[in-house]
């Protein structure tokens, strides 16, 4: 073979690996992007690709390392091969006109261009790379193995553990940004944006975050009169309520309001041939730490309504139902017996009044805010927080973007807030033009 067809090999090969370059590429960009329900809608429709696509997908690192591992092996030998033939032809200079000659190549035809597609037909460029990409996940498992043996090994040697389980492709943070760029195309509209990442939210929130404290419970005195106790409970909104004897820790049952009125019908409605101690139900502890996903998969299965919250010492925290997991979900639910509780009131000057016991989860939802509610639960306890004191009313803050002002405070506790967030501030106070 003389020295011009070798040439003319040499370039083949290279485009022939240009090829595989392009196929790794955009593998890794159709079946990352590749929309998980259509794949599920054609594998239940009998497309074998489909279900290929979908045990594919399962192991997401497999791929990854596939791709990486082929992408490179292709593109060093390339480099390789070209350098060889541009010094041939032009002598040591050949080396620069090597490298930017197969820098353009790859980037337009072996990254760009492919990828590019793939993020544009990301369904038919899985199914279609499907085969050929399970045979390369086969054949190069044990350099990928290896490989990952390695870094794993490696990352063990860093200070922090959070990389060494890391999922590039976590489902919920992908659902999460998904939602969240879909909300700003217009596609989901803020309601449905908001149930949506309530379901998410479930798995990192635990009790204490959503429970009505318990200043907040409206419990009954069985040592209370009869009468009085028909009363309170005929008075409230709630179905089921807390009782206590001696004291108001010593909670001593749950009082359901079907159950006492069965019991008066059974007396001719005369309350003081009730036996209110054989009319509670038991009641239910849980611990405040209980994520809510938990606890919601728990009043499920004992087909529950109530439970009360204790601390690590026993002690009655709140109580939380299950329709208060489900109004992390779809939002406030009220019905023709709930009485009106405005805790967030927006103002005509772009102020927001606002209960200091109003939850902050629940403020940034209504308001499409951004307060952090790692440190605290309610309005109230994120100022005090901040503010290291309990402050006076009349005393401003300013911390995340916003300004606090505090209205009203009772002994140690802020009754109300007036909040701004500082860019609607600017804007409401910038001169007419």
């Amino acid at each position: 073979m003389d020295v011009s067809s070798e040439i003319l090999f040499t370039i083949a090969a290279v485009l022939l690996l240009i090829v595989c370059s392009a196929f790794f590429s955009g593998s890794e960009t159709a079946l990352t992007a590749t929309s998980r329900a259509k794949i599920h809608a054609l594998e239940q429709d009998g497309d074998d690709r489909a279900a290929l696509v979908n045990r594919l997908l399962e192991a997401p690192d497999r791929i990854i390392g596939t791709v990486l591992l082929g992408n490179n092996l292709v593109n060093i030998l390339a480099s390789a091969l070209m350098t060889s033939a541009m010094i041939a032809l032009f002598g040591d200079v050949g080396v620069f006109y090597a490298t930017i000659v197969l820098t353009i190549i790859v980037v337009l035809f072996a990254e760009v261009l492919p990828k590019t597609y793939a993020m544009a037909f990301p369904e038919r460029i899985s199914l279609f790379v499907a085969k050929p990409m399970r045979f390369l996940i086969v054949l190069l498992h044990p350099a990928t193995a290896l490989v990952n043996f390695i870094i794993s090994n490696i990352l063990r040697l860093t200070p922090t553990k959070r990389d060494d389980q890391a999922n590039i492709l976590a489902a919920h943070e992908e659902l999460r940004g998904a939602i969240d760029l879909h909300h700003k195309e217009g596609a989901v509209v803020k309601g449905d944006r908001d149930m949506l990442g309530g379901i998410l939210d479930l798995r990192e929130l635990q009790v204490s975050d959503i429970m009505v404290h318990r200043t907040k419970m409206l419990m009954i005195d069985i040592d209370d009169p009869p009468a009085s106790i028909v009363d309170d409970v005929m008075k409230s909104q709630h179905t089921r309520l807390p009782v206590w004897q001696d004291e108001p820790e010593n909670i001593i049952g749950i009082l359901h309001a079907k159950d006492l009125l069965r019991a008066l019908a059974r007396v001719d409605w005369d309350a003081s041939q009730i036996d209110f101690a054989g009319q509670l139900g038991a009641p239910w502890f849980v611990p405040e730490t209980t994520p809510v996903k938990a606890q919601l998969n728990q009043f499920l299965r004992r087909k529950a309504q109530l439970a009360l919250v204790v601390d690590e010492y026993g002690e009655v925290q709140g109580l939380m139902t299950l329709e208060d997991i489900l109004e992390e979900i779809v939002g406030q639910i009220t019905d023709e017996h709930d009485i009106a509780d405005a805790a967030i009131r927006p103002q005509p000057n772009g102020t927001v009044n606002i209960d200091g016991s109003a939850p902050i989860r629940d403020i940034n939802r209504h308001l499409d805010w951004d307060l952090p509610d790692e440190e605290a639960t309610t309005i109230a306890g994120l100022v005090i927080h901040e503010a290291q004191t309990i402050p006076e009313p009349g005393q401003t803050f300013t911390f995340y973007g916003y300004r606090f002002e505090v209205l009203r405070k009772s002994r140690n506790k802020l009754i109300a807030l007036r909040v701004q967030k500082l860019e609607e501030a600017t804007t409401a106070n910038a001169p007419a033009t």
